[in-house]
């Protein structure tokens, strides 16, 4: 936080190097989005696996690509590789139980079809996620 002259507190502004870590994070994110969003619908979809065992598998590869080129090109960690992947795959666990959640509300409970619970769950399990690891699997 900066003070401003009436002695009110604004906002600190991100520094650059975090907003150039965001935008990896996003771009990376977006090749584990894609990874996830197409075996996701494969086994769904076409092989009829269950919504949320489809969303475990898929997530999980996306979560394995993503932290090998996160831990790459965007946090720069060449040290405690297994720990950092041990703390990145539990954060990826919180966005399975999330969209899991939103499964059983609105697919089930609602009867929304799950693709769409699934793609509307990507922007926020990315927000948080992005957090997460930062603050605590690459800090």
């Amino acid at each position: 936080m900066t003070e401003t002259t009436a002695g009110i507190r604004a906002p600190k502004a991100p520094s650059p190097g975090t907003v150039r870590q965001l935008v990896r994070y996003t771009l990376i994110g977006g090749s584990g989005v894609t990874l996830d969003l197409v075996v996701f619908l494969l086994l769904h979809n076409w092989a009829g696996m269950d919504e949320q065992f489809a969303n475990a598998i898929s997530t999980t590869l996306a979560i394995t690509n993503n932290f090998a080129l996160n831990a790459r090109f965007t946090f720069e960690a060449r040290d405690r590789l297994f720990v950092r992947f041990l703390r990145f795959y539990a954060v990826g666990l919180t966005g399975i139980a999330l969209t899991n959640l939103l499964f059983l509300a609105f697919t089930d409970g609602l009867g929304i079809n799950a693709n769409i619970i699934k793609l509307g769950s990507m922007p926020l399990v990315l927000a948080l996620q992005f957090v997460l690891n930062k603050k605590w699997s690459f800090a």
